[in-house]
């Protein structure tokens, strides 16, 4: 009943990642005053959390997403080493990465109530003096791969990236790359580089809109790379190649971190390419995975049914009639945003200003509210063979085009049970003089640390009793 996009499969997807990586380190926990000893505030740490970081977060990204993945970047012999390995291999990377005799980069940042107070970086400077211990295992993997994704943070990894660019064609591999400093002609033989503003500004000297297109264009020319995905933050991204410009609008309703975000990009990007996805295509699961995470807190990665609701029409991922299981992907995409579930049920078989109040009020609970309803031969069961009024499309339309409405669900049973248990809202809501023990799939519901609440009906508003004086009238 809704309009649904399929992605493809990635698993059929071989991506060599290199680079620079480290480990994320998230600290959070309460604030409620200010130190003593300086005007900063005291966190209670509550929650410690470690996520791969930089190139590792690429590769995480492409695991996310079913693909098949290698990594290869300097980390030091250190516990911090040993996390972030530990990390990727249990999303089933193969780790290519070698120990050097620096530290593994690391940054911490302290959080409180979403937001970031302070960001503590461990790393050293001469990454660089160790690149080369990447050449062996980068050439030992290259040849298994269909895309290279080179991601440069500046901190050394990619050193002699020249010379691994110039492997990775001669061994005729897609090569995706996320720059970093001014210098772009080291990346030269690249096929799509993937900048955001600031950092394409750095390498062209001018940011000036207007001579946008002009000055990238120049940029590719000089450097002999054949495009640049320009990340736009808020604004989406800008594809320029020497013939072809293409752009894609944001997709992110609200953004809360845009940590990471490129490397998803450039992950997705990556992925679709290496199952010979054609480029727009390609291009806008790039640009719907990024309006994913830049929703979430810290480095995130995002899955295939995360993309594949992302990717659904405007209208279907927020307000409408959907099937069981392309409603359980909008609902963990909601959650994602931490956003609260309400859910109600009912036959709505004449709509009047009681149910109308009702789901009004039910909505107000949360943030997105559900009504289930029920087939024509389950309305039937339970009222007669009179009913419904008005069939299953009818009424399943008139409820999905109320504001307060966002998705409508159809169910055959005589009770909701089974799909609410399935979906499992943060409340449950049921009208009438219903006792809490009585009404299907409650029990599931409180189980699982949710509510349910009863909500009278609007006095004076009744189907039953609408439809008998209309059939007096008759």
């Amino acid at each position: 009943m809704s309009e649904q996009r399929n992605t493809p499969d990635f698993s059929a997807a071989s991506v060599l990642v290199i680079g620079d990586v480290m480990l994320d380190r998230n600290w959070q926990g309460d604030t409620q005053r200010i130190s003593p000893e300086a005007p900063v505030p005291v966190v209670n740490i509550s929650r410690q959390e470690a996520r791969a970081g930089g190139a590792a977060n690429v590769a995480m990204n492409l695991a996310a997403l079913g693909a098949k993945v290698a990594l290869c970047g300097l980390v030091g012999d250190d516990e911090a080493g040993g996390q972030l390995r530990a990390i990727i291999r249990q999303q089933g990377i193969t780790d290519l990465m070698k120990n050097c005799p620096a530290d593994t980069i690391t940054k911490l940042r302290v959080l409180s109530r979403h937001q970031q107070l302070m960001r503590l970086d461990f790393e050293a400077k001469d990454y660089a003096r160790y690149a080369e211990l990447l050449a062996a295992p980068f050439e030992k993997a290259v040849d298994e791969a269909d895309v290279v994704v080179f991601s440069d943070y500046g901190k050394g990894a990619l050193a002699d990236v020249s010379r691994l660019i110039a492997k990775a064609k001669q061994a005729g591999k897609l090569v995706l790359l996320d720059p970093k400093g001014s210098d772009y002609a080291r990346y030269r033989g690249a096929d799509i580089i993937t900048p955001n503003r600031s950092e394409l500004a750095l390498a062209t000297g001018n940011a000036d809109e207007a001579h946008l297109l002009a000055n990238t264009r120049r940029l590719l020319d000089d450097c002999g790379i054949q495009a640049v995905l320009l990340t736009l933050s808020e604004k989406g991204m800008r594809y320029v190649a020497a013939q072809t410009e293409h752009y894609l609008a944001a997709q992110a309703r609200e953004v809360y971190d845009v940590t990471g975000a490129g490397d998803t990009v450039i992950a997705t990007l990556a992925a679709a390419l290496a199952i010979k996805t054609p480029l727009p295509q390609a291009l806008e699961y790039a640009n719907a995975a990024a309006g994913v995470v830049v929703g979430k807190l810290g480095t995130s990665t995002l899955s295939p049914e995360e993309l594949r609701a992302a990717l659904e029409p405007p209208r279907a991922r927020s307000h409408g009639v959907v099937d069981k299981e392309s409603l359980k992907r909008l609902i963990a995409r909601a959650r994602t945003r931490g956003q609260k579930i309400v859910m109600t049920n009912g036959c709505f078989d004449i709509l009047h200003a009681g149910h109308v109040t009702y789901l009004a009020e039910a909505k107000a609970l949360g943030d997105r509210l559900i009504v289930a309803v029920n087939t024509d031969e389950s309305v039937r069961r339970l009222k007669g063979e009179s009913r419904p009024a008005n069939n299953l499309h009818s009424r399943a339309a008139v409820l999905a085009a109320l504001q307060s409405v966002d998705w409508v669900v159809v169910f055959e049973e005589d009770t909701p049970a089974q799909l609410i248990e399935e979906l499992m809202p943060d409340i449950l809501v049921k009208g009438g003089d219903n006792r809490v023990e009585d009404i299907p799939g409650a029990q599931a519901v409180l189980a699982k640390g949710g509510e349910v609440k009863i909500m009278s009906y609007v006095d004076g508003f009744s189907t039953t009793k609408t439809l008998s004086k209309y059939q007096k009238e008759q």
